[in-house]
């Protein structure tokens, strides 16, 4: 890259889109601890300072998300001449049409940054971008075809049951001879790979929820036992490297308590690392593995949960005071293990339970096959039943009233196997789960007409009664398990 060309940054970027200073600077030592390089982004009376970071064969490159329609400037600041004080402006035009920006918290539910409903449908692929490129591109193929709008994926490569193949690109520069990786020198071919697979997943307008550590290493490669400076000097990298990709959220660990080489202080840090470099705020959490991480500590957004009964989340609500997912409740599959061979009933009613009692769910899937190519480490095809199961219920929360809320106690009952969503006395979702009611008394406010709809939520039929409904009656059901009432006030 010439001089010339480094100065031809864009004119224009579009609201949440990503402006990239691409500037060359020297190759010898250890660019990527030698170099300091930062920017300041100026817009009327707003400053944001952004970390630059090295990519290879002497390219450094600055990365800006706006979030602030108008002109923009920049003056970089640097260690080395070459990349210090250069400026420029841009302009920030507004988003492009399915660009509602990074997901936020609203209360205990999230939005867009644009106010636009969110709501987490998600699935977990662990080490899908380190599989060959052909399986990756056909997981791409697969979620395009889903309702899942979440993924939950390692940066490091798992050692792990169905999962011990050796990736061609590791995250650090890795010396084959001594079987040694250099945890000062990343390799960008493993990141250009992994941006590409963001830009992929932010264009089928997929959220990638990225774990940054996990304890699934086995001692192999030596990634879930490095000293605190390589810590905090990854986090560095990541957060300069992705942060400007407004699909990313932050996943510390996946079950934290399984790092015994690391301690509660240690996952403070790392969030709180977080939190004070990105500067565009992205989501963060830290997932349990038996012991639950405190999710009242304010560098945390949400509360990432594993636990097989997702029908709690009503109850975490009113403790964490904070958005709760079960991002991990056990998954559809047949492996010998008991977390991984739910029947695809009962994925289905963890995702209704979760959602009736005001939290949200993740998917996984762990069938068998020769390959040892199962979903939720590889990626790849999806074989379950309950994915479209889970996309019908996206569909009905999708056009149900905004502001709804749990209430187990709205008609009577108080099983946490049944949940009731609702909004302002004017709609209300029931889920029985397994039982199978013939009959149900219901109250609903006597100074309104209700419509109602028998939802089978399994076999994703949906049946309206005739007539309409006010005050205290008797309601027939078929008497099958896993059926759901929508009801609704007439206008």
């Amino acid at each position: 890259m010439t001089k010339e060309e480094q100065l031809l940054q864009p004119s224009t970027t579009e609201k949440w889109g990503i402006f990239e200073i691409v500037l060359v600077g020297p190759q010898d030592g250890n660019p990527f601890t030698d170099v300091t390089l930062s920017a300041e982004f100026r817009h009327v009376n707003e400053i944001i300072h952004v970390d630059g970071f090295y990519d290879g064969m002497g390219t450094y490159r600055i990365r800006f998300m706006p979030e602030t329609e108008g002109e923009w400037s920049y003056l970089t600041h640097s260690n080395v001449p070459a990349l210090n004080d250069r400026t420029g402006t841009f302009t920030c035009i507004p988003p492009g049409k399915n660009s509602h920006g990074p997901v936020r918290t609203a209360g205990c539910g999230f939005e867009y940054a644009d106010g636009t409903r969110y709501t987490p449908f998600g699935t977990t692929c662990y080490a899908w971008i380190h599989q060959q490129v052909n399986l990756q591109e056909q997981t791409i193929h697969t979620l395009a075809s889903t309702a899942f709008n979440k993924v939950r994926m390692c940066i490091f490569p798992k050692y792990y049951a169905y999962n011990l193949n050796e990736p061609e690109v590791f995250p650090y520069i890795c010396y084959p001879a001594e079987v040694k990786f250099d945890m000062r020198r990343f390799d960008p071919r493993f990141w250009r790979n992994l941006e590409s697979r963001l830009v992929q997943l932010r264009d089928l307008n997929i959220e990638a929820d990225l774990i940054l550590f996990h304890p699934y290493d086995e001692g192999h490669w030596g990634f879930d036992n490095m000293d605190e400076d390589s810590d905090d000097f990854y986090l560095r990298y990541v957060i300069a490297r992705l942060a400007a990709h407004r699909n990313v959220w932050w996943s510390v660990a996946n079950e934290w308590d399984f790092m015994v080489n690391k301690t509660v202080t240690d996952f403070d840090r790392y969030l709180q690392i977080l939190q004070r470099h990105d500067p565009f705020h992205h989501l963060r959490s830290n997932h349990n593995g038996v012991k639950w991480y405190d999710h009242t500590k304010p560098w945390v957004t949400h509360a990432s949960i594993q636990n097989p009964d997702p029908s709690q989340s009503a109850k975490l609500l009113l403790q964490y005071h904070k958005p709760v997912i079960f991002d991990e409740c056990m998954y559809e599959g047949n492996i010998e293990s008991l977390w991984g061979c739910l029947t695809p009933e009962m994925m289905t009613q963890r995702f209704w339970d979760g959602v009736l009692h005001g939290g949200y769910v993740t998917h996984g899937e762990t069938y068998t096959a020769p390959d040892d190519i199962l979903w939720w480490s590889k990626g790849g095809s999806l074989h379950g039943k309950s994915p479209q199961r889970i996309a019908f219920l996206r569909t009905i929360i999708d056009e149900a009233p905004l502001n709804l809320a749990p209430n187990d106690h709205l008609f009577g009952w108080e099983s946490g196997a049944i949940g009731v969503l609702e909004t302002a006395a004017r709609f209300y979702l029931v889920y029985f789960g397994p039982f199978q009611p013939a009959r149900k008394d219901l109250s609903l406010p006597s100074n309104s007409q209700f419509t109602i709809e028998i939802i089978d939520t399994w076999n994703m039929v949906i049946t309206k009664v005739p007539g309409t409904f006010s005050g205290k009656f008797r309601i027939e059901l078929p008497g099958k398990p896993y059926l759901a009432l929508r009801i609704k006030a007439v206008d």
